[in-house]
């Protein structure tokens, strides 16, 4: 459809009739909290019934939560990016972002079936925190004064309590502006947007060493960070994607989020679909090039038994199969086939943090079971059901932004 054709509303029209989701939002939400309640509960006592003292359970509950967690901050990064740049294009979608990111102080919440086992002396996941590996281990007394149990709990703490502070004043704030009007929240939002970004890079990078890569902490890589943000986008977009076109679907922003906005989110979703794969080459080609053994060990468990056929799927799952997919223009404009990537990209997305994570827990064989689906909807169900609530009694999109009406009028060139 072309532009002339489109019939978007006016700035003016969304602000006198916002669009809500409003009692069917509330709707959604309940159920997604009740499924997402069975499902954690479904995983306890699968965990429970295995002879590992829920290790399993602790390692899948993991993956789940990294890979929700993930979205929720790829979501705050592009709300950051959206003022950094000052992009006009975007502000039809950014409220979904802003909702998506508001979901982080629930998600500290959520980090509490990982912190309070290892507050009780457990190192089922983190083997350093074993008082005898901490009095015998050469390496990890080395290491003593970072990876210790009080450090470790302070640094979590430090992260959550900036993100979201970040998330609540930038969502806060793009709130206000629907009842206030006016240039200037957007202006201080402009301004605050540079070192927030700032903070949101140095959190971001340190989370991911220390609840991901401090699994194995005897293996170090100082481009880790770098490639949990690369994931963090990917299911951030594909969860943006998705979540526009099923408001469409119900019936919500139609002549609002239009093709062109589509087109750029999936230019986005295919930027930082290759930039996860540069920096997965990058990682891995720098340790197979130094060839030394205690680096090279945590890519040879990857690369061993049954991990290697994962390994290899996830090369094509994730990089080469839908790489010439994403290049088409045609297919980025058609929301039901980008909807369709969306979700190839999620899936993919999930592949790789159970691919970071779960050879620690099991490298001899693939450990994949009920158990980890129970999880990935236990924690997403509970996620969700906070996103879908947060979003119900708010406009669903930024109705006095002064750049509205320029995002909605947007073009591709």
């Amino acid at each position: 459809m072309s532009h002339g054709q489109r019939h978007s509303p006016t700035a003016e029209q969304l602000a006198a009739n916002r669009p809500l989701l409003g009692p069917r939002g509330r709707l959604l939400a309940v159920s997604a909290l009740v499924i997402g309640a069975v499902g954690l509960a479904a995983s306890y006592l699968l965990g429970n019934g295995q002879a590992d003292n829920l290790r399993h359970f602790y390692f899948a509950y993991l993956v789940a939560y990294c890979f929700w967690l993930s979205i929720a901050l790829g979501a705050l990064f592009y709300t950051l990016i959206h003022h950094l740049l000052r992009d006009t294009s975007s502000v039809v979608v950014r409220r979904i972002a802003e909702q998506l990111a508001g979901t982080l102080p629930f998600m500290a919440l959520l980090i509490l079936p990982i912190l309070i086992p290892i507050l009780s002396g457990s190192s089922e996941l983190y083997w350093w925190l074993d008082p005898v590996v901490r009095e015998s281990d050469a390496l990890i007394i080395h290491k003593s004064g970072y990876l210790n149990l009080g450090f470790f709990v302070a640094r979590l703490a430090v992260y959550f309590a900036v993100w979201i502070a970040l998330a609540g004043l930038f969502r806060g704030i793009s709130l206000r502006q629907d009842a206030t009007g006016g240039t200037a929240p957007t202006l201080q939002l402009w301004k605050y947007s540079a070192p927030a970004m700032l903070l949101f890079a140095v959190t971001t990078t340190f989370f991911a060493v220390d609840v991901i890569m401090a699994l194995d902490a005897h293996w170090f890589s100082t481009i880790f960070g770098v490639y949990f943000f690369a994931g963090c986008m990917v299911g951030a977009y594909g969860l943006l994607v998705l979540s526009s076109v099923l408001l469409q679907a119900g019936g919500y922003l139609r002549a609002v989020i239009t093709p062109e906005h589509y087109h750029d989110l999936g230019k986005l979703l295919f930027a930082f679909l290759f930039f996860w794969g540069y920096i997965a080459f990058s990682q891995f080609m720098l340790y197979w090039y130094g060839n030394i053994p205690e680096e090279t060990g945590w890519y040879l468990r990857r690369f061993s038994g049954d991990w290697l056929g994962w390994s290899v799927a996830l090369l094509f799952l994730h990089l080469l199969i839908p790489f010439p997919i994403m290049l088409s223009r045609f297919i980025k404009r058609r929301r039901k086939l980008l909807a369709v990537m969306a979700v190839w990209l999620l899936i993919a997305h999930w592949l790789d943090l159970y691919w970071l994570i779960m050879p620690e827990y099991n490298a001899a064989a693939l450990p994949l079971s009920l158990l980890d689906l129970t999880c990935l909807v236990g924690v997403g169900g509970l996620m969700l059901g906070v996103y879908i609530w947060l979003a119900g009694g708010q406009a669903l999109v930024p109705v006095r932004d002064p750049n509205l009406t320029e995002s909605l009028n947007f073009e591709n060139v």
